[in-house]
């Protein structure tokens, strides 16, 4: 199916690609305008674009049924700050209530029965209930056009950060991803939850260049059994492993006891055995089974 974006309605642009974009962190901004009214409001097109200096980009996009401003656009033109305050699962409801069409004056936070929390270096208040939350300064808004549907970049610099003791590791000095159980937006009503039950780890390459999947050898590069996740698992190691000799192991004595008649069996049942390992993020056993279908 091939999808071409100038033939569609504004709507139906926005659903595919939302669809498709995802998970898509979500930006809980708390902004105050000229005369000291708060607006409350989430917006999904959002994320992390820099570290030095620290920057963060929301785009409250012209709305696409009237071609109107957010409130929240509308503020930080006025007063320039903002607090980004991240959407856990504990307050997920409430923060699509705050997402509700209110009429500009009438206050989120008593809608959505948010606290309000003073800041300590920007005008808008935080949300007391989210467990993080990121005083920032608006650096700059750079509009993508003028139609309905068009994004209005929010350029955000992070001036601090509020953590709640509550999601810290062991040692108290850096967030625990077990314990923030971030909400992330999806296309429609459709919404993700990060928890234990869902989060993995995928090991980053070091300073070192890992081999790459084409310098595997052809009949692991060629596996029917392996798959791409499997062969950039074994690519990412900075050398092929040596056979190590004391490296004993029941399935693979088997497997050479049952198969040994069969050298495309045996090759098969050693790369079934592989690829098991490596779901378990067992790298090195792994070498060594497929090692042995090589030999």
């Amino acid at each position: 199916m091939i999808i071409r974006l100038a033939d569609l309605k504004i709507m139906e642009k926005q659903a595919w690609l939302q669809h498709a974009i995802a998970p898509r962190p979500i930006c809980f901004a708390s902004t105050i305008d000229a005369k000291g009214n708060v607006n409350l409001s989430p917006f999904s097109f959002f994320n992390l674009f820099s570290s030095n200096p620290p920057i963060v980009i929301f785009s409250p996009s012209r709305k696409g049924r009237d071609n109107t401003l957010k409130h929240s656009l509308e503020n930080v033109m006025e007063v320039p700050e903002c607090v980004i305050n991240m959407v856990d699962y504990d307050m997920v409801q409430q923060m699509s209530l705050s997402s509700c069409e209110f009429a500009k004056g009438v206050d989120e936070f008593i809608k959505a029965g948010f606290t309000k929390e003073a800041a300590t270096m920007v005008k808008p208040p935080m949300v007391k209930e989210a467990k993080i939350k990121l005083e920032c300064r608006v650096n700059e808004i750079k509009s993508l056009g003028d139609q309905g549907g068009a994004g209005q970049l929010v350029i955000a610099e992070v001036l601090c950060m509020h953590i709640d003791d509550s999601i810290l590791n062991a040692e108290g000095n850096m967030i625990d991803q077990t314990k923030m159980h971030h909400v992330a937006r999806l296309g429609g009503d459709w919404y993700t939850k990060i928890d234990s039950s869902n989060l993995f780890k995928v090991a980053k390459p070091n300073t070192e260049l890992g081999i790459g999947i084409d310098l595997l050898p052809e009949s692991i590069r060629n596996s029917k059994i392996l798959t791409g996740n499997h062969l950039g698992q074994l690519g990412n190691v900075t050398v092929i492993p040596d056979v190590d000799p004391s490296f004993h192991d029941d399935r693979l004595k088997n497997i050479f006891q049952y198969y040994s008649i069969n050298p495309s069996e045996m090759e098969k049942e050693l790369h079934i055995y592989a690829s098991e390992l490596l779901n378990q993020n067992n790298v090195a056993a792994a070498w060594q089974i497929l090692l042995a279908s090589v030999i």
